[in-house]
């Protein structure tokens, strides 16, 4: 039995590795998943949330470039190694974009930065609190490859960053609905009877509620916040898992294998779950990528809506909302470029749900 289990996942395996859209999306949300973890080691700017705002520099195009002079603190925070690489810098030096500077013998005069081809106000500041007067090591030009926003955010390092919200909110909210769908549905086709017609009666009531209104219901009761969207989506996916492994268990308890394990003795709970359900993972598998697609179309919607992730974390349905009115400002790639982001992980997603689908088919 083992044996005939491995040689089917072998050539379910080489099913899928012959589908070039499959392999390409697999490789696609791998990569996704890699900078959604290390986002604050790949972005330019690693603060937390990428919230370094400078207003001078809002809204400037792709591959802006402009001199910033950091302003070292006297505050000395501690924090560890790993704080820093998974949940960013907390930085409490200040940043400055600045159009030009001298040097006298114990002053650093400068210009703040100002657009539109106005003058910046001129400054001074010591030498002195530079360390060492090594006034060179904190003035550097930054590029920023997608420009900055509204509020004059590397908006790079937000996409980056904003990742994170998009992608594990697929994982969590379709883990959520496998649990109390599998659960639920197979309770009821196994059993039927009055349990399934109640069970059924509770997912055609949630079925009946949009999943929108249903969700920002959840929301609400739960309150604003990152964990609190993840628990409300998921628990509003699991009718469309809880109704697909109802009508696979409802067929597949008639089959012959099932009988047979029933004469050998075997309970309920080994039955459906080493039996049936195995059996059954292929429409189960292509739900779960739906799933993931929607669960993403669903956060950024939230976000959208001002009802998900809060301010100042990034999310790329939250940018979406901050920047649409830029397209008929001029400005369109603010408000595109997650878009195109969130575009193509529910498209990775969908193209690997029926790559798996039709390698897990024993059909073909």
């Amino acid at each position: 039995m083992s044996n005939n289990n491995g040689s089917l996942t072998k050539l379910a395996l080489q099913k899928f590795k012959k589908n070039f859209w499959g392999v390409l999306s697999f490789w696609l949300i791998v990569s996704i998943g890699f900078i959604s973890v290390f986002a604050y080691v790949l972005a330019p700017d690693d603060s937390q949330n990428a919230n370094q705002m400078h207003l001078s520099i809002h809204s400037k195009p792709p591959g802006f470039k402009v001199t910033l002079l950091n302003l070292p603190s006297e505050l000395n925070i501690e924090q560890s190694f790993f704080s820093k690489v998974f949940f960013g810098k907390l930085k409490t030096d200040t940043e400055i974009p600045i159009s030009n500077y001298t040097v006298d013998d114990h002053t650093l005069n400068y210009t703040e930065y100002a657009s539109d081809g106005l003058i910046g106000v001129e400054k001074s500041i010591d030498l002195s609190r530079f360390p060492n007067r090594d006034y060179q090591h904190y003035i550097k030009e930054k590029t920023f490859i997608f420009g900055t926003d509204k509020y004059g955010r590397d908006l790079l390092s937000r996409v980056l960053i904003g990742s994170r919200i998009s992608f594990f909110i697929g994982f969590i909210a379709v883990f959520i609905s496998l649990v109390i769908g599998i659960v639920m549905g197979s309770i009821a086709g196994f059993y039927g009877g009055k349990i399934d017609a109640f069970i059924m009666w509770i997912i055609n009531v949630t079925w009946s509620i949009p999943t929108l209104l249903l969700v920002i219901a959840i929301t609400l009761a739960l309150g604003k916040g990152f964990w609190q969207v993840f628990i409300a989506v998921g628990l509003t996916m699991w009718v469309e898992v809880a109704r697909v492994v109802r009508g696979q268990i409802i067929s597949a308890k008639e089959m012959q294998y099932v009988t047979a394990a029933r004469a050998l003795g075997f309970n309920d709970y080994r039955i459906i779950t080493k039996h049936i359900l195995p059996n059954i993972m292929a429409p189960i598998i292509v739900i779960s990528a739906a799933n993931f697609a929607a669960a993403i179309l669903i956060e950024s919607g939230l976000s959208f809506l001002g009802i998900g992730a809060q301010p100042p974390m990034s999310s790329w349905g939250a940018m979406i909302k901050d920047h649409y009115n830029y397209i008929i400002l001029g400005k369109p790639y603010l408000a595109l470029i997650p878009g195109l982001c969130i575009m193509i992980l529910v498209m990775a997603f969908m193209l690997i749900g029926n790559a798996l689908r039709d390698a897990l088919d024993v059909k073909n």
